[in-house]
């Protein structure tokens, strides 16, 4: 869902995601939760590397 080379940790995601799944790893790389996530779309979108796919 993240692909860690992407990601810059820049937390664009963290703060849209409406339901909190999305948080940071130990790297500064953000981890979403599938438990969590209802698969809106949000930080897909929002992500400016395209680090996020929620294929």
């Amino acid at each position: 869902m993240v692909d860690k080379k992407k990601c810059i940790g820049c937390g664009t995601c963290v703060a849209i995601c409406p339901v909190g799944a999305i948080s940071f790893d130990s790297d500064g790389k953000a981890k979403i939760d599938p438990k969590k996530c209802i698969h809106c779309g949000a930080c897909e979108a929002s992500c400016p590397v395209g680090a996020i796919q929620l294929k």
